[in-house]
């Protein structure tokens, strides 16, 4: 499965509200009727989750970014905290890898990153340029890296003991998301409210000590084809 993140230079959303953005569009994509049995998406999607499960994160821009609205599939747009841009990722129908469809091989894979957000530099560059002429500008900004989607149903967590670039903890939360919705132990009334609730997740970092002490229902754990070394567990969901 592709899922393309919008890259926006001038005004960037937080990678937490990217990652919570991507995990929305898999799920819904997933739960969509297009993806149930007779559906057009059907086939495509079993094929997909009978096999070795790969999500691959691309970033796209302008005229990209419109292209890639064209391929089926689902866009999830999130808000972030003030001043921040807005989030936005489609999850595309899962296919080949090769031959791509036009617009996502025009798109890149490595090296997206996008600002944590709890610190100056690097700001959305509409606000860097309004601090220059005024300081107190700096106010437009609200300084967190922490999730704004208080009120979701079901949590991600994130290792502590990995680094990974944006690109690649969107795949991860994305794929926690994908194995709480298809959980068995999600109750069914919380299954129902977390899909009127467009199935917005909160994804947090641990410290060392409590992603050692906690287990939780969903885990995930790269098998190292890409960034990481060797199977190493990335993300848990919990509700």
């Amino acid at each position: 499965m592709q899922i393309a993140v919008h890259y926006d230079k001038v005004h960037p959303p937080r990678r937490i509200d990217v990652a919570e953005a991507a995990a929305r569009a898999v799920v819904a994509l997933l739960a969509a009727p297009e993806a149930a049995p007779g559906g057009p998406w059907h086939d495509a999607v079993e094929y997909w989750r009978d096999g070795r499960i790969r999500k691959l994160v691309r970033r796209a821009r302008g005229l990209r970014w419109e292209e890639i609205q064209e391929l089926p599939g689902v866009t999830v747009a999130q808000e972030g905290p003030e001043g921040w841009g807005v989030a936005e990722a489609r999850a595309i129908v899962p296919g080949p890898v090769r031959p791509l469809p036009t617009p996502l091989a025009k798109t890149q894979v490595e090296g997206t990153h996008f600002p944590h957000g709890d610190e100056l530099p690097p700001p959305p560059a509409a606000i860097t340029a309004a601090v220059a002429k005024d300081p107190d500008a700096a106010r437009g900004i609200a300084l967190s890296s922490e999730s704004a989607s208080r009120q979701a149903l079901v949590t991600v967590e994130v290792t502590p003991l990995e680094e990974m670039t944006s690109g690649k903890l969107c795949a991860q939360v994305a794929h926690a998301a994908q194995l709480a919705w298809q959980s068995p132990q999600l109750p069914a009334d919380l299954h129902e409210r977390w899909a009127a609730q467009g199935y917005r997740v909160r994804v947090v970092f641990p410290t060392e000590s409590s992603w050692g002490s906690r287990p939780r229902p969903v885990s995930v754990v790269d098998a190292g084809y890409t960034e990481l070394d060797g199977p190493a567990e990335t993300t848990r969901a919990f509700w």
